[in-house]
């Protein structure tokens, strides 16, 4: 099993393709990106990993875990793969991981792609985390794990996947990381908070936002956009917060199209 810097990762694509780092939201899982994995890796180095504390990497934390401890295992994923420098695509939590790295290391980094990310937490997106905190604590995982959808897609595509969602839940219960895990990385991506600091990115920064997204509202990122002075923005009309894995189709010429302009 590949792992650098107690990171498990996974290679894909050819060997001399620009390097293209995927970093997934909440969940932390690199399989979040497998929709996306065949075109982006027809034309990039594709690189998936599992967040710290999920999946196949390391599972231990410290007591308090912020958006920057993100951003600094992806700077250490990169120095164990000797890789200089890096397009970063982010979803939700992976976004805003981006985010803090080209703060703190913009030398790294080329182009960034964030998927329904924000500049700081908005108040739905904080009573949604509370809801499902909630759930977590007083109704255990399998409730938790089963709301966990009516967040990430539209109604309609639940209504037509769900014997998909069903038969994929005992798969998340024995990778489930956790619920300190859990409550860690949901208070780091509650403090995230880049105001102000973000318009010197702008040229570098697509912010691509679903329009429909019932957890992180499209509002979040069309702030996101205003921080960064003028940054490329796409909107999905239709897929929810998960809209890479509900509408691939439509997602991935939207990053190409930026990654290669």
């Amino acid at each position: 099993m590949p792992v650098a810097a107690g990171l498990y990762y996974e290679l894909h694509g050819p060997d001399d393709a620009p390097p293209l780092i995927l970093s997934p939201g909440l969940g932390g899982s690199a399989s979040y990106w497998q929709p996306n994995l065949a075109t982006l890796a027809a034309q990039y180095r594709v690189i998936l990993y599992d967040h710290r504390g999920t999946g196949r990497s390391d599972r231990a934390l410290p007591d308090t875990v912020t958006v920057d401890d993100f951003a600094e295992d992806m700077i250490a994923l990169l120095d164990g793969l000797s890789i200089a420098r890096a397009h970063i695509m982010g979803h939700a939590a992976g976004g805003v991981a981006a985010l803090a790295m080209a703060l703190r290391a913009p030398e790294r980094i080329d182009r960034i792609v964030v998927v329904n990310g924000w500049a700081t937490a908005d108040p739905h997106f904080l009573r949604c985390f509370e809801a499902r905190l909630n759930l977590l604590r007083h109704s255990g995982v399998e409730a938790f794990l089963r709301a966990q959808p009516i967040f990430l897609y539209p109604a309609d595509w639940i209504s037509q996947h769900t014997d998909d969602l069903d038969a994929e839940l005992p798969h998340q219960l024995a990778a489930f990381p956790g619920t300190a895990t859990m409550e860690k990385r949901i208070a780091a991506l509650a403090a995230f908070d880049a105001t102000g600091k973000l318009a010197h990115l702008a040229e570098r920064v697509l912010v691509l936002v679903a329009a429909d997204d019932m957890l992180v509202p499209a509002r979040a990122g069309k702030a996101l956009a205003r921080e960064l002075g003028g940054a490329a923005r796409a909107i999905m009309p239709w897929g929810g917060h998960a809209c890479t894995m509900t509408r691939p189709a439509d997602f991935d010429p939207l990053v190409l199209d930026f990654l290669r302009s």
